[in-house]
């Protein structure tokens, strides 16, 4: 019977941690990382996404992102995302 030692260098007590990652705590979080993949969101409006995820429905969410992608072929389609999510959001006159 082999007896556990522990780790044997640092290394291995830091190459453990690395991988533990973990998952989204709720179902709006998975989506805003999705779309902040999809469009290419940059670091500094990473919250406005997951603001905008939290405060809105999901199929309103996917229905911005699939106009987004459907509307707007090149540029910042991010940019985009987000005049779509509020022209939505707008009562309509």
């Amino acid at each position: 019977m082999a007896i556990n030692q522990g780790p044997q260098s640092i290394n291995d007590i830091f190459s453990k941690s690395r991988q533990e990652t973990k998952p989204p705590a709720y179902p709006w979080q998975d989506l805003a990382l999705r779309v902040i993949k999809e469009l290419g969101v940059p670091n500094f409006k990473r919250n406005s996404v997951f603001k905008l995820c939290k405060e809105n429905s999901k199929d309103f969410i996917e229905k911005c992102l699939n106009e987004t992608k459907e509307l707007c072929q090149t540029g910042e389609r991010w940019k985009y995302f987000f005049k779509v999510a509020d022209s939505l959001k707008q009562p309509q006159k």
